[in-house]
């Protein structure tokens, strides 16, 4: 699988965007990012190992705790690919306009 399509699969869940945006304030444990949700441990850590994997966040290795940090250049990646479809959709307005203005002097 390509890595956009990995980001993009990772984004797709609402949780792992919760955590995502709880990692953007800083970094945290486990269990500091598994206390708003109403799910278990087990299913946190399972949606850790998928931004881990699309590139989404890191692990570090002190002590006996692993804090999680946010690794967002794989997000400049999606803004990029977003990029294109947004100029798309301007040209589109701005001929939308174009058009309304046409009508309106026609009327």
């Amino acid at each position: 699988m390509d890595r956009l399509s990995e980001v993009f699969g990772a984004l797709a869940d609402p949780t792992r965007r919760a955590i995502l945006a709880r990692l953007a304030e800083g970094e945290a444990t486990v269990n500091q990012i598994a206390e708003p949700f109403p799910i278990s441990l087990q299913a946190v850590s399972k949606h850790l190992k998928v931004l881990e994997k699309a590139g989404l966040i890191t692990r570090g290795k002190e002590a006996q705790w692993r804090p999680c940090r946010l690794d967002a250049a794989p997000l400049r990646e999606v803004a990029n690919w977003v990029t294109t479809y947004q100029r798309f959709w301007e040209e589109r307005y701005d001929e939308l306009g174009a058009y309304l203005k046409q009508i309106q002097k026609e009327n």
